[in-house]
């Protein structure tokens, strides 16, 4: 049986701590707004905001995103769930003029973090940055990519820990980011058909 693959804590807080000297070098000591996508990335968005060495402010964002019928097609719409998280997505926190750090724990298919970056872009701040921990490559949809991540990984596994929950809910206290088995593709038949996501 394959070993499964796993990023142990040291090597998740060796990582993190490189990222968040990174970040406030570009800084250059200016106030950062950090950004951060909720509920997933907590751990990793607490963790990384202690490694950065400049003033911070942060703003918490929740999606909901739901698969939405319009004239019998299907399509992906990102719905937010509170009014602080409406505010910093829709621009109309004060957010202009300011250094802006979009926090997220995965990239995947970057639709979610690519409308977060233009919703945000709308209050005119004077940078705009996405930092993952995770950058799966494989399925981008959208011509994305971060200005700080972590790891690289397949697309088609799945992790839990850090922050991170299995299917059954549990894991997210877990030190370390263990992958379980590859996510099964949803295809419409057995001879293809795109995985809906």
């Amino acid at each position: 049986m394959a070993k499964l693959a796993r990023y142990s804590a040291e090597r998740i807080a060796s990582r993190v701590k490189a990222l968040g000297r990174q970040i406030s070098r570009q800084a250059m000591g200016r106030r950062l707004d950090i950004v951060v996508t909720m509920d997933r990335s907590f751990m990793f968005a607490a963790d990384l905001i202690r490694f950065i060495d400049v003033p911070v402010v942060v703003h918490f964002v929740r999606e909901d995103i739901r698969d939405v019928e319009h004239s019998g097609h299907v399509r992906r719409e990102v719905f937010f769930g509170n009014r602080t998280a409406t505010a910093a997505a829709s621009g109309q926190s004060d957010l202009q003029g300011r250094d802006v750090v979009l926090l997220d724990v995965i990239l995947d298919s970057g639709i979610t973090q690519d409308f977060l970056l233009r919703r945000i872009g709308e209050s005119k701040p004077r940078s705009l940055r996405l930092a993952v921990l995770l950058d799966k490559l494989d399925r981008r949809r959208v011509a994305l990519e971060p200005d700080y991540f972590g790891f690289q990984t397949a697309s088609n596994i799945v992790w839990s820990g850090y922050g991170l929950a299995t299917a059954k809910g549990t894991g997210r206290n877990s030190r370390d980011l263990t992958a379980g088995a590859p996510a099964a593709r949803r295809t419409k038949s057995r001879r293809g058909g795109k995985e809906r996501r």
